[in-house]
């Protein structure tokens, strides 16, 4: 039987010593956890043509959003908070246009960090444009200066009859944790099925979608070594097939 195929999308990537060569791409981890699964992992450019676009999404079975910039908070309707960080127009309309045609398609879709955020804001959602600054009781969520990729940051806790809660077997999820950013008002279809000690949403899923999952933190960087985490990625897989 072909392996199905899941599309994974790359960022505007502008290498430091070479700024001038910019780069698509995207973490092998995403590409090792998809490939571990059992699925051939494309990787799609960020192609300002609908047509091209289109062509790359109708070779795909499934559809990955990882993590990355900041969404545009034009997007959901706010001016743009002095804490927003880097923002990509391009990556932002690629990466709606994607989620459109997967929701119209009912095509499985996992989304990590920044994807999580695109989701909801794509289902018309909106997001705290920086946890430090409008959610003063939160804890540290942006671990990137003091904590390896893999190491855990804190626990959050999983809605007992949540599709994550099945695939992870836990009430009680210890997860990595590398963003600034996250879900505010969530979107119409998505249920909150995670939260962090703080309250930070932490996962969502498709109400009554056949596979619909976003989740906060990193699971690409853990899933070599922990099968709760790589299981995210085998679910979106069995779910192609």
């Amino acid at each position: 039987m072909t392996p199905p195929t899941i599309g994974v999308v790359c960022m505007d990537d502008r290498p430091k010593l070479d700024p001038h060569a910019p780069r698509y791409g995207q973490n092998q981890s995403y590409v090792h956890a998809v490939a571990r699964a059992g699925a051939a992992p494309l990787l799609i450019p960020l192609l300002a043509g609908e047509a091209l676009l289109r062509a790359l999404y109708d070779r795909i079975d499934g559809l990955l959003l990882p993590g990355g910039e900041d969404v545009h908070p034009n997007q959901y309707g706010e001016p743009v908070h002095d804490r927003c960080g880097k923002i990509s127009d391009l990556r932002d309309g690629v990466e709606l246009a994607l989620i459109q045609w997967a929701m119209a398609d009912h095509k499985p879709l996992l989304a990590i960090c920044r994807g999580i955020q695109v989701l909801n804001v794509a289902l018309g959602g909106s997001l705290y444009q920086d946890i430090q600054a409008q959610v003063p009781q939160a804890g540290e969520h942006n671990c990137h200066a003091s904590h390896a990729r893999n190491q855990v940051a804190h626990d959050v806790a999983v809605a007992a009859d949540s599709r994550l809660a099945y695939l992870v077997g836990t009430d009680r999820l210890p997860v990595n944790s590398f963003h600034h950013q996250a879900v505010k008002d969530v979107a119409l279809g998505l249920v909150i099925t995670a939260r962090a000690p703080d309250g930070i949403v932490e996962a969502v899923e498709g109400d009554g979608r056949p596979f619909l999952l976003g989740v906060q933190w990193h699971p690409e960087e853990m899933a070599a070594d922990d099968v709760r985490a790589q299981r995210l990625f085998d679910a979106l897989v069995e779910a192609c097939q």
